[in-house]
């Protein structure tokens, strides 16, 4: 941080480069994705686990890279009705 820019919390509102936690906008996000992306989808749903790194790729693009790709990734797996490891 460069001094006179601003407390931490302004810095991080001045440069958009807050991370996206909340549950509400990440869930969103995943059923945009899984909808626009329902092949992949069901290849999760259907155990293919590892294709789920495309989902979570469109998620962090969706969310212009804010969001927790741990959480992103617990969620989306939740979400295809896949156990998150």
């Amino acid at each position: 941080m460069i001094a006179g820019e601003g407390t931490p919390s302004e810095v991080v509102a001045k440069r958009g480069i807050k991370v996206v936690n909340d549950d509400g906008a990440l869930m969103a996000a995943i059923e945009k994705v899984c909808a626009e992306q329902a092949e992949t989808a069901d290849k999760v749903r259907n155990g293919h686990v590892p294709a789920a790194g495309a989902l979570i790729g469109a998620v962090m693009k969706e969310t212009k890279g804010q969001a927790d790709a741990a959480r992103v990734r617990e969620l989306l797996l939740g979400h295809l009705g896949q156990a998150s490891n």
